[in-house]
């Protein structure tokens, strides 16, 4: 594993302390053969991945398919357990905590799935998915209880008497309002959106986009929002996390990473994203092959086999992610581009 070199701290200032730090995070996936079953290498799903969220902030996070995104929401919310770095949730370690200590941390961490159908139940009512979470944390009374999901039905755009039916009676986009309501049912301050539309038809999308976003505001909450799609992540999100085969690779705010991308890699994927001016033209930029497999990466650079501003040195040091101008950070070594 190559040594990590120290890197600009970027955390806020105690003012605007972050509700969420995430320091050389790392999951890796053992591959076992042979007749004892012995580790003989590692999926290497997220390597070294650093950020901070603050308080009220929507940060995307995006790349290509298998480049990681949903490992590292999984692992912020210790879903799958990490096999290293830090996650810091209000300035306590939560990667160091017992179940029991971690039980208290998930009313605040909740998230929001990506594919509606799946992630319910389809033997449990609506009423019974959503107060699911209140029953396990000892929240409220059973009519509490019962007021509260109408209550919470309502405010994603439903009606509490959807509450008796089961998942199967409703459409993608309701079941997807079902799985907000159920994220919000404990009153979180931190949710991590996966892909939460990519699963829905494109006459949906914006409803639901337009929902947590408002949902967002009212409740003032942290997102890191997860997605494929450039053009949701420009319209909901501050800031944005670019991520390749486990690495980051750029964070800047939506408005700069949109209008001056500073890696060659956002700079491809910001070119294949359709703009909705037909009279305005892009150079188009094709990345060669597909994605490196995560079990044996590319030396230096793990971009750099893609990337048609490579030089030899790419191959040789892994690059630090690093300030370029305020707020914006990139990992290449090459400051002659873009």
């Amino acid at each position: 594993m190559t040594q990590n070199a120290p890197q600009k701290d970027m955390s806020f200032t105690s003012k605007d302390q972050p509700l969420l730090e995430v320091r050389n995070l790392q999951k890796y996936f053992p591959i076992r053969g042979g007749i004892l079953s012995r580790v003989v290498a590692n999926v290497k799903a997220v390597d070294d991945v650093s950020f901070s969220l603050k308080r009220g902030e929507v940060v995307g996070l995006v790349g290509e398919s298998g480049s990681g995104k949903t490992t590292v929401g999984r692992s912020i919310l210790r879903l799958i357990e990490p096999t290293g770095g830090e996650v810091k949730f209000e300035g306590v370690d939560i990667t160091k905590l017992s179940k029991s200590q971690m039980r208290e941390y998930r009313k605040k961490m909740q998230i929001i799935f990506q594919d509606p159908f799946a992630s319910l139940n389809p033997r449990m009512t609506v009423a019974d998915i959503i107060g699911e979470a209140l029953q396990i944390h000892h929240i409220g009374t059973p009519q509490e209880r019962t007021e509260r999901v109408g209550t919470l039905l309502k405010r994603v755009g439903l009606l509490p008497e959807h509450m008796r039916r089961y998942p199967h009676e409703f459409s993608g986009g309701q079941r997807q309002r079902i799985g907000i309501a159920r994220a919000l049912a404990v009153n979180p301050s931190f949710i991590v959106a996966d892909e939460p539309v990519s699963a829905l038809d494109v006459s949906i999308q914006a409803q639901v986009v337009n929902l947590i976003q408002d949902l967002q505001q009212e409740m003032n909450l942290t997102v890191l929002f997860i997605a494929h799609d450039l053009a949701v992540v420009e319209y909901i999100c501050d800031r944005v996390i670019v991520m390749y085969l486990g690495r980051v690779m750029e964070i800047a705010t939506s408005r700069e990473l949109y209008q001056n991308p500073k890696h060659p890699y956002t700079e491809a994927l910001l070119s294949a994203a359709p703009i909705p001016d037909p009279t305005v033209k892009r150079e188009r930029i094709i990345l060669e092959g597909d994605i490196p497999s995560p079990i044996n990466p590319p030396s230096g650079c793990v971009f750099r086999t893609r990337c048609r501003y490579a030089i030899a040195e790419c191959a040789t040091k892994v690059p630090d992610l690093r300030e370029v101008t305020p707020g914006h950070f990139k990992a290449c070594i090459r400051d002659d581009i873009l």
